[in-house]
């Protein structure tokens, strides 16, 4: 999108604005304008135009401009209808020196899971990636994975969706039907470069089953469209999570009460392969800055900073 597009929608944001306005607030001629509007019209915004001006009507279902618009988080938005990796472009506008960059796509072709695992996102997906440059020692970076599963959490039950959280990096719709309790509905990855007393830069990278027909998913996901029988509005859903997510990163001391609180790990008996061997027992709790606490059956506390968590039955 041009910037005279974006800085067009921005000023009909908030109520209908005259042609001869808005071609002295761009700084282009009234003509310029029309045909800016006619570009947008195109793309499946509503935009009405009367005696007293211009207004937004309708809003393009998905893209960049339908996130920005209206959006209350300090993100600028890049929209691929189609790209091999969110995370990977997001390390390229790193380079760049940019921040608070979401790199969103309708489909990801070439994402990579936990361990390098290679992971595609169908078309009807929400896949995005945040560029962020907190001022944070790169021991804290875990707890922005707990944000964004948060938020993804907040927003998918708003949704209508009851999701819940699997430690270290899911969000769950729970099923005791499926392996390990739960059926996922997204995933994140957090990559981090830095120093030994700063973070460089930090990218939390979030896949989400939106509106993707059940037959295009893994054994073991679901989608929001398959829970809710419905499409979900992605513009919308992605505003909620990028506002819930701003507002946890600027209140931290919030993010381990709220991931307690919609956690499906908590209270389960689980296994978690690490490094170190497996560690099994009951989870507890979580710690700063992301860490499972695990009560092991001999009754000592294990904090793991890192693994592959399973759900287990009880004993």
């Amino acid at each position: 999108m041009t910037d005279t597009r974006r800085a067009l929608l921005d000023a009909l944001e908030d109520d209908r604005v005259a042609g001869p306005e808005l071609a002295d607030r761009l700084g282009v001629s009234r003509a310029a304008v029309w045909k800016q509007v006619e570009a947008l019209r195109e793309t499946g915004w509503g935009i009405e135009s009367t005696d007293d001006g211009y207004r937004v009507t309708d809003v393009a279902e998905f893209g960049g401009a339908a996130i920005e618009y209206g959006l209350d988080a300090p993100f600028e938005i890049e929209f691929h209808d189609s790209i091999g990796s969110t995370n990977e472009r997001a390390r390229e506008l790193a380079d760049e020196g940019r921040a608070d960059v979401a790199v969103v796509a309708d489909e990801q072709t070439a994402g990579r899971g936990r361990l390098d695992r290679g992971w595609s996102g169908p078309s009807g997906g929400i896949y995005t990636s945040l560029l962020l440059r907190p001022d944070v020692p790169p021991a804290h970076s875990p707890v922005y994975t707990l944000a964004a599963a948060v938020a993804v959490t907040r927003a998918a039950r708003e949704a209508g969706v009851d999701a819940r959280i699997k430690w270290p990096n899911d969000v769950l719709v729970l099923d005791d039907e499926a392996e390990r309790g739960g059926q996922k509905l997204c995933g994140i990855l957090t990559e981090m470069e830095g120093e030994a007393d700063r973070v460089a830069w930090l990218i939390v990278g979030i896949g989400i089953n939106a509106n993707v027909d059940a037959d295009a998913l893994p054994d073991g996901a679901t989608s929001l469209l398959a829970e809710r029988g419905e499409p979900i509005d992605r513009r919308l859903f992605t505003q909620r999570l990028l506002e819930t997510f701003d507002d946890l990163r600027n209140d931290p001391d919030s993010i381990l009460d709220a991931w307690r609180e919609h956690a499906a790990t908590l209270g389960q008996r689980v296994r978690v392969e690490t490094p170190g061997g497996d560690v099994v027992g009951e989870a507890v709790d979580v710690a700063f800055p992301g860490a499972l606490v695990v009560e092991t059956d001999d009754g000592e506390r294990k904090r793991v900073t890192a693994g592959d968590c399973e759900h287990l039955r009880p004993v």
